[in-house]
């Protein structure tokens, strides 16, 4: 049994009586069907109402596709009255008015500016989407079109609810006319600028949805998705945007409209840090490799090298700059290990030099518990889970064991 949907006349009725007229348990769960509801159920990309039934939270409202019959979704199974009490919660559903409303001014506004098309429509607690037959917008034609946007709300036109035949429809002009075969249609008519069918619940003139801004544009399978925000959510948008700017004018020293342009200098003056500091790392590490050399183990005309870092003292792409700068001085084998939250194991050699790196990975980090590793007989490594200084140690003592076995 279906029920009458009295949102379809009245969005601002919040507290309506009604009867049940069939339960359902489906799955642990229970709904109630109602002989008249105020409750919008889930549709055309808008979501669904909450509130209570006889002060029981409705977390959810659908419609059974056997019969489009609203079902009203409740946390318990101890519903035994037939009359009922329903309670709307006014600030979700006025949300949904608000921005269902500025949806169709939106979409006009982008019919008008740029012959954009929306073909997408999704409101969720969190964003609120419209996708258009588009590619690609100016900025000039995005202005423009949040521009009227804003003039149509700010007129405080009347929105016109009426129910027309397909045939009454068809003659209209009409943004978007839905497939249907028969029955009545429901337009929604913003007064001289926008007439379209649709479902869902709108405020009575378009001063209500306050404002109207466009906060992102993104490429969406060959569309152009906007995303924007009306009302409450516009003003909390701004609250935290205008936080944030007033915030980096502070810590900036500069005025709001120079945030920009210092966080650009920063930027920059950062990015020219990092390559003088990588240089002198670099350095740095040039003078380690040196010193590594001269207090390494000589077997024969060979120089092995072994070092274990902590965290703090190196990670993973300085281990990298550190071997190649041993393995380019004459035959040298560097056996090097990295402890912390996550173990690193590197051993090379020089392409002259004597040993086969990848026979001695694996054993090592059979020491660290990992067996995350591999390589060539002249470069070879791994990682494993953290582990202290000493027991990274242990590994490259087991490898420098096994490889001084290959050496003799």
């Amino acid at each position: 049994m279906t029920s009458k949907r009295l949102y379809y006349q009245n969005a601002y009725t919040t507290r309506f009586e009604a009867t049940i007229v069939e339960r359902i348990r489906q799955e642990g769960q229970t709904a109630v069907i109602l002989d008249q509801t105020y409750f919008y159920p889930t549709s055309g990309g808008q979501p669904f109402d909450t509130g209570t039934i006889n002060n029981l939270p409705v977390y959810d409202v659908s419609i059974r596709e056997s019969d489009e019959a609203v079902l009203h979704w409740l946390d318990t199974s101890e519903l035994w009255q037939d009359t009922i009490t329903g309670q709307i919660h006014w600030p979700r559903r006025f949300d949904h008015m608000q921005h269902h409303t500025g949806q169709h001014i939106l979409s006009q506004a982008f019919i008008q500016i740029a012959q954009a098309e929306t073909v997408g429509f999704h409101l969720s607690e969190n964003t609120v989407t419209i996708d258009l037959h588009t590619m690609q917008l100016s900025p000039a034609q995005v202005e423009e079109a949040e521009h009227l946007a804003n003039q149509i709300i700010w007129q405080n036109r009347p929105v016109h609810i009426r129910s027309v035949t397909l045939e009454q429809a068809q003659k209209l002009a009409l943004r978007k006319l839905p497939p249907v075969r028969g029955g009545q249609l429901r337009l929604i008519e913003i007064e001289q600028f926008d007439l379209t069918a649709c479902g869902g619940t709108h405020v009575r003139r378009t001063g209500e949805v306050g404002l109207i801004k466009i906060v992102r544009l993104a490429r969406q399978n060959n569309q152009l998705r906007v995303e924007f925000c009306c009302g409450q959510r516009a003003l909390a948008d701004y609250r935290l945007k205008n936080s944030v700017v007033n915030q980096l004018a502070n810590e900036l020293t500069t005025g709001i409209g120079e945030v920009v342009e210092s966080v650009a200098r920063l930027r920059d003056e950062a990015k020219e840090s990092r390559r003088k500091l990588k240089k002198q790392q670099e350095q740095l590490l040039y003078f380690e490799a040196a010193e590594l050399l001269k207090n390494g183990k000589k077997v024969g005309d060979t120089a092995v090298v072994s070092r274990v870092f902590t965290a703090e003292e190196s990670d993973a792409a300085q281990l990298r700059i550190l071997a190649n700068h041993l393995t380019q001085n004459g035959r040298v084998v560097a056996l090097l290990g990295l402890a912390g939250e996550k173990s690193q194991l590197l051993f090379c050699r020089s392409q002259d030099a004597p040993g086969e790196m990848n026979q001695l990975i694996k054993p090592a980090l059979q020491v660290l518990g990992s067996a995350a590793g591999g390589g060539t007989a002249v470069l070879a490594q791994g990682g494993g889970p953290g582990a202290d200084q000493e027991r990274v140690q242990q590994a490259v003592e087991k490898a420098e064991r096994l490889l001084l076995g290959q050496l003799r």
